[in-house]
């Protein structure tokens, strides 16, 4: 039996992992929200087994082994997350049709406290944040249930292949088989680079600035000289997607014309620069209401993807933004 021996002490060991725990959890399931469940399942099947834990592991690899196991029943039930960029081909503006599809279809952003837990070694930093951007979580979703966790375990998290095997009940050989057919399969889906983001860098920091500065502005031609030449537009939860200058500057002058006057409030998703926007009201009172969580994707000192997460009555809170932005926290930000 392990030594710890009373509720509170279980307690605060198991605290210890919940950020790294919802980071692998989130990384299987391409959903924030799953992840935070996969985490509480996880832990109250801990707590029904503890009895039975002979500390034969460590705690974090049986409180791992049992994430996986969570992780599996739930992939198994055949929930996968995707991109509106994974289900079809880009429209065009003047004949663009929004089709919204289900919550569960989409692949989810999440705050970086949620998922990336603090290290002092810079490398593991820049890993950890790439691990979690949207395009490789929505690369992972195309992998069987078992490859991602074997891929995500020893790639992402460094476990030996040993510990991967002891943990998914199989052998060395197989857990390295996995391994190279899900580097292969992610060899295959051509995943977009994106520069790491956080902290930013001085050229990064002032394409941001230019950016809400253009958006807020509603400059298209400032916005997308911003963008690289094939940049990505999409809007979860409707399955459209735009690509390049053309079709994105003129979704926003026509059918998105009523981002004009929007204000924009920084934050971080998925290791990248993000935004809560913020509309002019509908009814006509002064001040903004929430419209999106924009997700930027910055490749060589460009923009090559707007994520635009419209939901906000589940990201917001999420990501601890504003309800809506009044007059007062406008003069406060020199608006």
């Amino acid at each position: 039996m392990s030594d710890l021996a009373t509720s509170p002490e279980l307690d605060s060991a198991m605290d210890r992992y919940r950020v790294e725990l919802t980071g692998y959890c989130y990384r299987m399931l391409g959903s924030s929200f799953d992840a935070e469940d996969a985490v509480q399942d996880t832990y109250l099947r801990a707590w029904r087994a503890y009895g039975k834990f002979e500390g034969r592991s460590s705690l974090r690899s049986w409180l791992y082994r049992i994430a996986t196991n969570v992780c599996l029943d739930l992939l198994n039930a055949g929930n996968k997350r995707a991109r509106p960029m994974d289900l079809g081909a880009p429209q065009h503006q003047a004949s663009a049709v929004l089709s919204e599809r289900p919550e569960v279809t989409w692949l989810e952003p999440v705050p970086d406290g949620r998922v990336l837990t603090q290290t002092a070694d810079p490398a593991e930093a820049a890993l950890a944040k790439e691990s979690v951007r949207l395009a490789f979580v929505a690369a992972l979703q195309h992998l069987p249930a078992k490859q991602r966790a074997v891929l995500i375990l020893r790639e992402v998290l460094a476990w030996k292949a040993e510990e991967v095997a002891t943990l998914l009940d199989t052998t060395v050989a197989s857990v390295n088989s996995a391994l190279q057919r899900a580097r292969a399969t992610l060899a295959g889906r051509e995943i977009r680079a994106s520069d790491p983001a956080d902290p930013l860098d001085a050229d990064q920091a002032k394409l941001l600035e230019r950016y809400l500065s253009a958006f807020e502005a509603y400059d298209i031609s400032r916005l997308t000289a911003l963008l690289h030449e094939d940049a990505v537009l999409s809007m979860p939860p409707f399955d459209l997607w735009l690509q390049g200058h053309a079709d994105i500057a003129a979704w926003h002058l026509n059918q998105g014309i009523g981002c004009k006057g929007s204000r924009l409030v920084p934050t971080t998703a998925n290791g990248m620069p993000a935004f809560g926007q913020y509309r002019p009201r509908e009814d006509g009172r002064p001040g903004h209401e929430p419209w999106a969580l924009q997700v930027l994707e910055i490749s060589g000192g460009k923009i090559v993807g707007l994520n635009a997460f419209l939901d906000t009555a589940r990201w917001f809170p999420l990501f601890g933004l504003p309800e809506q932005l009044d007059e007062s926290y406008e003069v406060q930000q020199g608006a």
